[in-house]
């Protein structure tokens, strides 16, 4: 008996000590070629993700952030969700991040955002989700670039805008669900072909429902945010799925007429029909990998417009001065305009000066989650060394907020823009380098053609809520209710 409970009590001090080894080792990871940038990796497996996805009642740098950059500096390691990673509010270190694509550092989405746009599934046969973004930028920018907006892409916004902003007034409207899904109507209209008055309003819940997905913890159980997520991800795949077997058929059908053709350009052509078509891009992935690759670009469109959208009007409501400037700068255009009833044009566009400094600085308060980089090989800076394998998080959020590089940073101050280069180090909305958001010229062009419609013809006043917060995107609490109505 004696015996028995030596034994028991040696194995379980060997446990003991096993267990202390590995959780001294977890928190206190080592590099052979360097030094670690301080920071701590907190509780095994978990680290300091709840710490990092609780809310921040302000729009200030969430507490993560701020405390471990005081206490750490810019540059400090953490674990979230069982990674590894270093994060960065050091302008001059992020630019040498994002100047590095391909060379130290690679995409790479965290393990939650991974699984909903099926980096570890079906976009695995485009290779690398690095191959799969330079093989879709030319394609992306076809039909949303610059040279789209030229053309009929401005108009056509400026069409669902007004259609839009028309339903609202009918009752009280909740903004950030509402431009939620005037963005997605555009979105499936542009990438789809869908009729943007016949679009299932469900989708663009489901894509804000995928914004929580995105920020959980990667398990997969029922009953978890990701699981229903996933579910409702599988929806959409089929519902893309089906459309280009739909789209299929009637080119099979056209060909099979002697008298009709198959578009290959123009309005009807949408971005789907060009995935279909290209001959090098069916060789190498599925249909349900194209579903993924259309799911993300949705993804990418549903996540920041609303928000930013919300916050334009949020902000102008609470600050006369500013309104009262915007308005006058879109009157003078609409004075100039041969047709009252005229569409927005370019060079009504590019003449929105104070409209690109408002959109600018909302933006900058918006901030966002993160740009994710995967360091491919060694990196040494400031003395520091991130280890191969590593994840690098560029926090655009803590840079938009320095004091250093912006005056009272957490004020709504639309001036301060006036001849700044918004290209800066200090401002990256979009990302920067290489990879800079494809879908960034489309992005401010929506904005601004919806905050000239707004202003020109309609005013509106605050119902209810309006609380913001960042967790760690930014929130809008139980909404932001407004009543709008014509001038």
């Amino acid at each position: 008996m004696w015996a028995t409970e030596v034994v028991v009590s040696l194995v379980l001090g060997l446990v003991v000590v096993a267990v202390g080894q590995w959780v001294y080792r977890w928190r206190n990871p080592k590099c052979d070629k360097g030094t670690l940038p301080p920071g701590s990796m907190g509780l095994p497996f978990i680290g300091e993700t709840f710490q990092f996805f609780s809310p921040s009642r302000s729009l200030d740098v969430p507490l993560f952030l701020s405390s471990r950059i005081q206490k750490y500096g810019k540059i400090f390691k953490t674990s979230v969700a069982g990674r590894a990673v270093v994060m960065s509010a050091d302008p001059d270190f992020n630019h040498f991040i994002l100047q590095q694509e391909g060379k130290l550092v690679e995409l790479w989405y965290m393990d939650s955002f991974a699984e909903l746009v099926g980096q570890r599934g079906p976009l695995k046969e485009v290779a690398t989700a690095g191959s799969l973004h330079k093989n879709l930028k030319k394609l992306i920018q076809e039909h949303i670039g610059i040279e789209s907006l030229k053309g009929d892409l401005l108009g056509f916004m400026d069409r669902v805008v007004n259609r839009t902003l028309d339903s609202w007034t009918t009752g009280r409207v909740e903004v950030r669900s509402a431009t939620a899904k005037m963005t997605m109507d555009l979105s499936l209209s542009i990438m789809l072909g869908y009729d943007p008055l016949t679009t299932d309003p469900n989708l663009s819940k489901m894509f804000t429902e995928f914004r929580r997905g995105l920020l959980s913890f990667p398990l997969k159980l029922p009953g978890t945010v990701l699981h229903s997520c996933l579910q409702n991800q599988k929806k959409i795949i089929t519902m893309i799925t089906n459309t280009m077997k739909s789209k299929r058929d009637q080119r099979h059908d056209s060909s099979s007429s002697s008298t009709a053709e198959t578009p290959t350009t123009g309005a009807n052509y949408d971005m789907l029909d060009r995935l279909i078509d290209d001959e090098k891009l069916q060789t190498s992935v599925s249909d349900r990998g194209i579903g993924y690759v259309m799911f993300a670009l949705l993804f990418a469109n549903a996540e920041t417009i609303p928000a930013v959208l919300t916050l334009v009007m949020k902000l102008l409501h609470e600050n006369p001065l500013a309104m009262e400037e915007l308005v006058k700068e879109n009157e003078e255009i609409l004075r100039a305009r041969e047709s009252k009833e005229g569409e927005v044009t370019w060079k009504e566009y590019k003449s929105m000066n104070f409209t690109m400094n408002v959109i600018n600085e909302i933006l900058r308060l918006n901030g966002s989650l993160g740009i994710i980089r995967r360091a491919i090989d060694d990196i040494h800076v400031n003395g520091y060394v991130i280890p191969k394998g590593w994840t690098i998080a560029v926090m655009p959020t803590a840079v938009h907020m320095n004091s250093d590089s912006y005056e009272d940073p957490l004020s709504f101050n639309p001036w301060r823009w006036k001849g700044t280069n918004a290209s800066s180090k200090n401002f990256i909305p979009f990302g920067g380098g290489m990879r800079t958001c494809v879908g960034a010229d489309y992005s401010r062009a929506l904005m601004a053609v919806f905050v000239h419609v707004l202003v020109t013809k309609y005013r509106w006043k605050t119902i209810k809520g309006g609380e913001v917060y960042r967790a760690p995107t930014l929130q809008f609490g139980d909404g932001y209710y407004v009543e709008l109505s014509r001038k």
